[in-house]
């Protein structure tokens, strides 16, 4: 690597971080159900799993910056002084020629997430930057087609995909509906001065026409050729019909032209589910009949919500690998899990592996460490459902039939003896302590439940990131 590169990497891992923040997908204020069985049925399959791991891999993961979003000519996005808008953009095309992850092993990647006791995954297959990491036939900008091509394991996504569905994991494709590398979308007669496609449908149907063909044809691809697949996750919801851009996707932010970018969801979503009957289809923040649950980024609501849904919060700053990241503590992932059940959504966690393959020790290190509060834990988030009364200041609550749970939120060093919530148990009673082998005696105080912890309470579960209590409904 010579020194005009080296100095390239670290200005653009020192601008990953604020950037991030400014590109966010929003939650859809309306929402409409599935009307297919075969969806409701494994919408609710969905729903009871609560904890996934979202993977983003690719390109990006070689210089270890922000994924996709420096090729973006945006004002939110900056790049380093001294290098043109064009030589950047070759620069990364060209990382394809070195992108060699010779120590891939998805199994370990499965066994970290069953560690943290994810249930789900949704794996990168291509970002906006049009990398594939599929063997697809409709381009040759692909890892089957680089310096990995000969190695066993070379188309990726099949193997990630094998790998967790051994595990039980429900699987998830995430494609990009966006290609900036794909002739049909940006195309090189103009300019690419933001995200959208680079010139006028109206005026050029039959190039836009070739890119709907192959968008549906690598959709089909990953339809027919890899398994099962559950969930088709699909980003870049700026990239929608005309009809759907109403005052709140305005309100967003990003730059929407004045032409449809359909790319025929009607047609994709009938071919999916002819392969793979029931699939559930996340067509962010598109409105409409593809938005089977929909997908805040970065965030958690503020307040409960009755239809499906998922928070994806990467584990770091970025969602792919970059060198340095500042990864949440497992307290806080904890918290946000908890808070995120309560309301009754999904928590999708985003992890990035290195450019050789690997997912960084001290992140598989931390997985663990929510996966052993889980174990203690799990019964109180999965196949859960929000209740009415889902918080009362640090307590959050679940339910599950006739089941209840207070799950009580802990901060740093704080050790409770007692723990209180609004509300009465329902007389006679008995309250768990999930972890601690006998039931615990309870009082009403002043209209609170409160309940003291016996003093023989190992401190691995009197110091958790949270306490788990289970009681019945009246």
């Amino acid at each position: 690597m010579n020194r005009f590169t080296s100095t390239l990497l670290l200005l653009l891992i020192s601008v990953s971080l604020a950037a991030q923040q400014d590109n966010l997908h929003r939650r859809s204020s309306t929402y409409e159900a599935p009307e297919d069985p075969l969806v409701v049925e494994k919408l609710e399959a969905w729903q009871d799993l609560k904890f996934g791991m979202l993977i983003h891999w690719g390109l990006y993961a070689v210089p270890g910056i922000m994924e996709s979003w420096t090729l973006c000519s945006e004002d939110w996005i900056n790049r380093p002084d001294g290098m043109s808008y064009n030589d950047y953009k070759e620069w990364y095309w060209n990382l394809n020629s070195v992108f060699n992850p010779v120590n891939f092993n998805p199994e370990d990647w499965a066994a970290a997430a069953e560690n943290a006791g994810m249930k789900y995954v949704v794996f990168t297959t291509k970002h906006h930057d049009g990398f594939n990491m599929f063997d697809t036939d409709e381009t040759d900008y692909k890892i089957t087609a680089g310096p990995f091509r000969d190695h066993p394991r070379a188309n990726v996504t099949e193997h990630v995909f094998n790998a967790f569905r051994d595990r039980d994991f429900m699987v998830g494709a995430y494609y990009s509906k966006p290609d900036w590398h794909n002739q049909d979308f940006w195309w090189d007669k103009y300019a690419t001065p933001n995200r959208n496609v680079n010139y006028d449908i109206r005026r050029y149907p039959e190039r836009w026409k070739a890119y709907q063909d192959f968008t549906y044809n690598q959709i089909e691809e990953l339809m027919t050729q890899y398994g099962d697949i559950d969930i088709l996750w699909l980003d870049g919801g700026w990239v929608r019909p005309k009809h759907t851009v109403n005052e709140e996707v305005i309100a967003w932010g990003a730059p929407i032209p004045e032409f449809s970018q359909e790319i025929d969801m009607d047609g994709i979503a009938a071919m999916a589910r002819k392969a793979q009957p029931g699939i559930i289809i996340a067509d962010r923040t598109v409105h409409g009949p593809y938005e089977n649950y929909q997908t805040p980024e970065r965030t958690v609501p503020e307040i409960k919500l009755d239809n499906p849904w998922e928070s994806n919060l990467p584990f770091a700053n970025n969602w792919g690998y970059v060198p340095n990241d500042e990864f949440k503590s497992v307290r806080r992932v904890i918290h946000t899990l908890v808070d995120i059940v309560s309301k009754g959504g999904n928590f999708l966690l985003g992890v990035g592996p290195t450019s050789d393959g690997i997912i960084p020790l001290d992140v598989v290190a931390k997985l663990e460490e929510i996966g052993g509060w889980m174990d203690t834990n799990g019964e109180a988030i999965y196949g859960t459902r929000a209740i009415e009364r889902y918080r009362d200041g640090q307590v959050c609550f679940t339910g599950k039939g006739e089941q209840r749970f207070a799950i009580v939120l802990q901060e740093e060093n704080e050790e409770l003896s007692e723990v209180s919530w609004s509300g009465n148990v329902p007389a006679g009673a008995s309250v768990r302590l999930l972890g601690y082998k006998e039931p615990l005696p309870a009082r009403t105080a002043a209209g609170r439940t409160v309940i003291t912890l016996p003093d023989d309470l190992p401190a691995e579960l009197r110091q958790q990131a949270a306490l788990s209590f289970a009681f019945t409904a009246k």
